[in-house]
């Protein structure tokens, strides 16, 4: 499939070349930033991944087989390449300091998948390795990508690899591949056990919400399948029914989903926040989307905490939307936080999730990081500090007291990928204090905090529970592997797997996978 726009990755520099080699573009000098809180980031540059090189050729289109160097390469050992199996990819472009976006492939006797499309050009065999997939969007803007393997090392392909627009170069530089597969010895279960899977129709699921015994799935468009909202009755977990499913024919990318009283809020990339009343659980009925009378708005996500509704815009211009919510199902515009040089200087991101505790907003700025916003006046915001680290794509959280202290769990969303365990009892200067890593190729999404229990969907690595009871050192107490390997659509994307996770207080953990759909569990 085509990479949706909830995967929101790294903007690469655009490049161009000649006849002698690639040259970069000179780009403009970037905002000044504060030096990272943390030197320790997601990403760690371990140089070129690949001995081969992206050249132009005369005469040879962009993206075509001739335009990478392998000489230096040890093709031979591509022989050893699984065949049948999803990777995960991580483009290292040339520049100096490189960026880094993901990505994935799948190799199948049936049919491969790069970039979520089949693949206009395909070479595999045991001295070859080339993908090569070509996309159009609707204003006829052709974008064209293509891999070629250097050499193979057990699980792990390194290459080269060309992006092209318009038959132009866009970037270039090496990448490195790795085979997804459950972690060694593990099963597929360990302390949750799966009472119920109920699949989604509408596009692909993202996130769900639970309440009046009901659950509230909202999805993104998915191919020709646009998204919705499909609601499922699960007073008997064992056995959701499936009540009723929405989708409006030019807004349908729903992204993120929260309840309070007989309202339902649902994050729009199309028009904001959409509101339904949903004092019938099973029929919710459309009242209106916010903000009014500004025109298209992109929101990611939405939280609720006590008489407030925040709301993760991405865009036109990124900020965290406030309205109040006394009551819920008219909501009203209270106040909004920018950060300095959002929309203006690209790595400062824009807001993507977000959680509210004890009067404060905590906001996940992807590239700009983790940020702690003062939000007692809602109309005058103000930030009190923010946790920085480079590489940055803070991208989810949770907060909680623990004794007295104010511990904060956060994660990005992308290549290496981690928890971070913050200290943010002083929120000018939060401190990192520990950590949860898994493997640097899949990325965790969402978080929930009960108690001392972080519940964490953690994308092919399926459902992750910890005990947080020191929160220094994290201890995995269960989990439960989503990916079987043969679900549609395994492989197109990187952000694949368990994507939306909610612990609602009736006995069980509700996980929303991007294949599945939505699995239930008892709390373990």
């Amino acid at each position: 499939m085509k990479s949706p726009r909830w995967a929101r990755v790294t903007v690469v520099a655009a490049w161009m070349v000649s006849a002698c080699g690639p040259e970069p573009v000179p780009t403009p000098a970037p905002t000044p930033k504060p030096p990272p809180t943390e030197s320790q980031g997601d990403w760690e540059d371990p140089g070129r991944y690949a001995a081969c090189q992206v050249y132009s050729v005369k005469g040879v289109a962009c993206g075509e087989p001739e335009v990478f160097d392998l000489a230096s390469c040890d093709t031979g050992s591509l022989a050893g390449l699984a065949r049948d199996a999803a990777y995960t990819v991580v483009y290292r472009t040339e520049r100096a300091p490189p960026t880094i976006s993901p990505d994935a492939f799948r190799l199948s006797p049936s049919g491969h998948s790069y970039r979520g499309v089949t693949p206009a050009q395909a070479r595999l065999d045991d001295r070859d390795f080339f993908l090569s997939s070509t996309s159009t969007n609707d204003a006829g803007v052709s974008t064209r990508y293509s891999l070629r393997g250097c050499r193979a090392e057990g699980d792990r392909l390194y290459g080269c690899y060309a992006g092209c627009r318009n038959g132009q170069f866009i970037n270039y530089g090496t990448f490195l591949a790795q085979r997804v597969s459950r972690r060694p010895g593990e099963a597929e279960a360990s302390g949750l056990t799966l009472v119920s899977e109920s699949p989604v129709s509408h596009g692909l699921a993202a996130d769900v919400y639970v309440t009046q015994g009901h659950a509230y799935v909202v999805s993104l468009p998915l191919g020709g399948t646009p998204g919705g909202l499909s609601v499922f009755d699960v007073r008997d977990p064992a056995a959701p029914v499936l009540k009723t499913e929405i989708s409006l024919p030019k807004d349908n990318y729903w992204n993120g989903v929260w309840a309070q009283g007989n309202a339902l809020y649902v994050a729009s990339a199309n028009t904001g926040v959409i509101t339904f009343d949903i004092s019938n659980p099973a029929a919710p009925r459309l009242l209106r989307s916010l903000p009014s009378g500004v025109g298209a708005i992109d929101v990611h996500t939405v939280f609720v905490e006590g008489e407030r509704l925040y709301a993760m815009s991405v865009g036109p211009l990124p900020k965290a939307l406030i309205f109040d919510i006394r009551q819920p199902t008219e909501p009203a515009p209270l106040g909004e936080y920018v950060e300095p040089g959002a929309g203006v200087d690209w790595t400062v991101g824009f807001p993507h999730d977000a959680l509210a505790f004890e009067g404060r907003l905590y906001i996940n700025h992807w590239r700009a990081g983790y940020l702690v916003v003062d939000v007692s006046d809602p109309r005058e915001p103000k930030k009190l500090g923010a946790f920085t680290y480079p590489y940055a794509t803070s991208h989810a959280n949770a907060v909680g007291r623990f004794g007295d202290r104010l511990i904060a769990f956060e994660g990005g969303e992308s290549w290496g990928a981690h928890l971070r365990v913050l200290d943010v009892t002083d929120p000018t200067n939060p401190r990192r204090i520990g950590e949860y890593k898994l493997s640097e190729h899949v990325s965790i999404h969402n978080m929930v905090l009960v108690g001392q229990r972080l519940y964490i969907a953690h994308y092919q690595h399926g459902v992750r529970v910890l005990d947080v009871s020191v929160p220094e050192s994290p201890r995995e107490v269960a989990y439960f592997n989503t990916v079987k390997g043969t679900e549609p659509h395994r492989g197109e994307g990187f952000y694949d797997g368990a994507i939306g996770i909610r612990v609602p207080g009736d006995g069980h953990v509700y996980v929303i996978d991007t294949s599945r759909g939505m699995l239930i569990f008892p709390e373990p």
